[in-house]
């Protein structure tokens, strides 16, 4: 790294809220704010992007105007929105937002685990019809969930379900016994041979061409009466369509956090069938979220000045970075 600067070229959107570090950032590097349609305009002789409209794909149809991009960073977990060929190709640098949204997802699952099985939903229902109806719910220690992704998210998401006591294990690339956080990993490309006796089936896997459609009718089908789907991952790792059936006929129950298209159709009928609970892909956004991405760029700008790493890249073939 030479004495100069280094250019950074910030991708955001009108109205989301600025990197809280923003001032920090500008006296180790030039800053250029650029939305979807300035991109190419403003990256020129840049060194750096910070994607902090983490849905745009601008830049794949900016690239032309690359000629000095070194690294890519995304304030998110997931890359999916921006690779694209020549991005994959290319010796440009790209990392994520590894670590910070782990604990605040694996939370937000056990939310949505604890009230399907403590009925909480139904229970909101009764009150505003202001019913008064007395039922058993189940117990949460021992009820058997398959987490589907082994990255930091996953592992968090398994760590925190075994401490309320349930039965975990993950499903991954690469089947294992003796996994640290999950005990047994079994082999995600043959995932409907593991979901026979599943209560509670965690989508956290990230969004690649591997993953793309991974539970589709045939896997939802093997899922006994009654189990559960949390996808908190991406959208199309699910088969929305024939999730949607599922749930139709009652025999599965869902909370979906991320959807094919966000926001979801009002006419969607995921809106209104009983047993489908939908979120506004919100998962890892939890109070101060904003702040803690704007302060990992920072450490990890402060590093890529001074001529060291800027944290762990993402395998651009693969869509992530890889564990050890």
């Amino acid at each position: 790294m030479s004495d100069r600067r280094p250019i950074v070229v910030l991708l955001t959107a009108d109205g989301v809220e600025p990197p809280a570090d923003l001032d920090a950032m500008a006296r180790i590097a030039e800053i250029r704010t650029a939305t979807d349609g300035t991109l190419a305009d403003a990256l020129p002789g840049a060194d750096v992007l910070l994607v902090w409209d983490i849905f745009s794909d601008a830049l794949s149809r900016a690239w032309h105007a690359a000629d000095a991009l070194r690294w890519v960073h995304v304030a998110a977990a997931g890359v999916d929105a921006i690779l694209f060929d020549g991005l994959r190709s290319s010796s440009v640098r790209v990392t994520n937002a590894r670590g910070v949204f782990d604990e605040p997802i694996a939370e937000y699952v056990l939310a949505c685990i604890l009230a399907h099985d403590k009925l909480l939903h139904e229970t909101e229902e009764f009150r505003r019809e202001e019913r008064w109806v007395h039922r058993e719910t189940r117990r949460v220690a021992g009820r058997r969930a398959l987490v589907v992704g082994t990255g930091g998210i996953g592992r968090a998401t398994a760590r925190l379900l075994r401490r309320v006591g349930l039965q975990v294990r993950g499903a991954g690339r690469r089947p294992r016994e003796d996994d640290p956080d999950f005990g047994v990993v079994v082999d995600s490309a043959d995932l409907a041979a593991h979901l026979t006796d599943v209560d509670h089936l965690v989508m956290v896997a990230p969004l690649t061409e591997t993953t793309r459609g991974m539970l589709g009718a045939g896997q939802l089908a093997t899922l006994p009466d009654g189990a559960h789907v949390v996808n908190v991952g991406r959208g199309a790792l699910v088969d929305q369509s024939a999730l949607t059936a599922e749930i139709a006929a009652g025999r599965l129950s869902a909370h979906l956090d991320v959807l094919d298209t966000e926001p979801l159709p009002a006419d969607d009928p995921l809106w209104t069938l009983p047993g489908a609970h939908i979120s506004p892909h919100m998962s890892g956004d939890v109070i101060g979220w904003r702040g803690t991405l704007s302060d990992q760029f920072l450490g990890m700008l402060t590093d890529y000045a001074a001529g060291r790493d800027p944290g762990p890249a993402v395998d651009k073939q693969r869509g992530y970075v890889p564990g050890r």
